[in-house]
């Protein structure tokens, strides 16, 4: 297998990217097919399917035939963890490498922000995401394998927010490194720091458990539980968004259809039961739950921030339920 555009024989992250890019591509197939009545599904696949192709693939193959720096312009930190690790070497790419680093910058800094507040974080997380995309093909099978209990959720908060700290530490040294010339602080070298989340996080957690425990742990394991992105877009999105999914709990017949097929642990039957919007941090919005639900109860919506949070107390798994309908007693 030759590389695109060049002689040369092709890279490792050549054909990892090839066969990432073939197995999103036949499985978005049968998502479409599953989904062909629901529009919105249907064009969330073939958005997802566009970034992985064009912007995952093909434009960073091209621009490393024309010997400019390999970059994926829909990723950004703190999923690219190695976003800052070469900041002088970005720049050595002269009027390109300011770009990168100035867009790169801006994508984190102004684009989330803006982004998450219009739509929620599933601008990034079902609709652009590589990560995501995989989940959702591939990973589609395995959506009801998520634990929906209150311990898994307990376990999401502290890892996914801990792998968050985890990323801005290691950053703050990198740049402490960069300005200062000195490759530790406080006796904690840059390098080993850098390695050791390599290794657990990005290889381990990312890539082996992410992908791996599909049919253990459901479609969306790293997404959930590791994600630094995703802990990031979350936050911003419980605080300062217009997205929410509302329900018609008037309508909701019990099925747990939506709870069931939620790949993000989210127990939406008890939320829809009351009648109570959904916003929580980890929702990706990819509209499976309303899709599934035969009566229609669960809306998408992106509406003013008034109501968009109601007084009242949010469910969290069966073990919730049943605390709440003691407290009601």
């Amino acid at each position: 297998v030759k590389q695109l555009f060049n002689d040369g024989e092709a890279s490792r992250w050549f054909l990892y990217g090839l066969m990432y890019t073939l197995a999103m591509l036949v499985m978005a197939i049968r998502m479409i097919i599953k989904y062909r009545h629901n529009k919105y599904q249907i064009v969330r696949t073939l958005s997802v399917l566009f970034f992985q192709i064009a912007f995952a693939f093909i434009i960073p193959e091209i621009l490393e035939a024309l010997n400019k720096p390999y970059i994926d312009f829909k990723n950004m930190w703190p999923l690219d963890y190695k976003f800052f690790f070469d900041i002088k070497g970005t720049l050595e790419e002269g009027t390109f490498g300011l770009f990168m680093l100035i867009w790169g910058i801006a994508l984190f800094i102004i684009g989330v922000p803006v982004f998450v507040y219009f739509f929620g974080k599933r601008w990034y997380c079902s609709w652009v995401c590589g990560c995501g995309g995989l989940a959702e093909t591939l990973g589609d099978p395995y959506r009801q394998l998520s634990d929906k209990s209150l311990k898994a959720w307990k376990i999401e908060r502290w890892l996914i927010h801990g792998v968050l700290v985890f990323v801005v530490f290691m950053t703050i040294l990198v740049l402490y490194t960069f300005f200062s010339n000195s490759y530790s602080v406080l006796g904690i070298k840059t390098e080993t720091v850098k390695t050791i989340y390599g290794f657990l996080i990005g290889s381990v957690f990312a890539g082996v458990i992410g992908t791996g425990f599909y049919p253990l742990m459901g479609n969306r394991t790293w997404c959930r539980f590791g994600c630094p992105l995703a802990a990031y877009l979350g936050l911003v999105q419980k605080f300062k968004s217009r997205f929410r999914i509302t329900t018609n709990g008037g309508q909701c017949i019990s099925c747990g259809n939506c709870s069931t097929y939620c790949e993000m642990g989210i127990d939406v039957r008890a939320y829809a039961q009351k009648g109570q919007n959904i916003v929580r941090s980890s929702c990706v919005g990819c509209g499976v739950c309303s899709a599934v639900c035969p009566r229609g109860v669960l809306k998408l919506e992106n509406g003013p921030e008034e109501n968009r949070v109601s007084d009242l107390p949010i469910i969290l798994g069966n073990d919730g339920i049943a605390k709440l309908n003691e407290n009601l007693k």
